[in-house]
């Protein structure tokens, strides 16, 4: 099991980015949350299998129809999630 934090910068806010991101993620299989932050951007942890997780990146730079992404921060993280997939408050 492997875990990372990723920051997805771009026009990701009001797009239904942390929905659509909720979606994909639990259509992959992984676990973690997702959330909005006060800087404009969008949070997420995600643990799984690292196929899965390359998986879910590469759909992260792709983003829902009327996003616009323009980064994406990936580092390790210690966060322990092993089930289910959720969208957290605003940080």
């Amino acid at each position: 099991m492997k875990t990372v934090r990723v920051v997805v910068g771009g026009r990701v806010q009001g797009v239904g980015y942390r929905a659509w991101c909720r979606g994909v993620a639990r259509e992959i299989g992984l676990a973690g949350w997702v959330r909005n932050r006060r800087d404009g951007t969008v949070e997420a942890v995600l643990a799984g299998d690292e196929a899965m997780i390359d998986t879910m990146l590469a759909r992260l730079r792709q983003g829902p129809s009327g996003s616009r992404v323009d980064s994406v921060d990936v580092a390790p993280a210690d966060d322990d999630q092993t089930s289910g997939f959720e969208i957290r408050s605003t940080a």
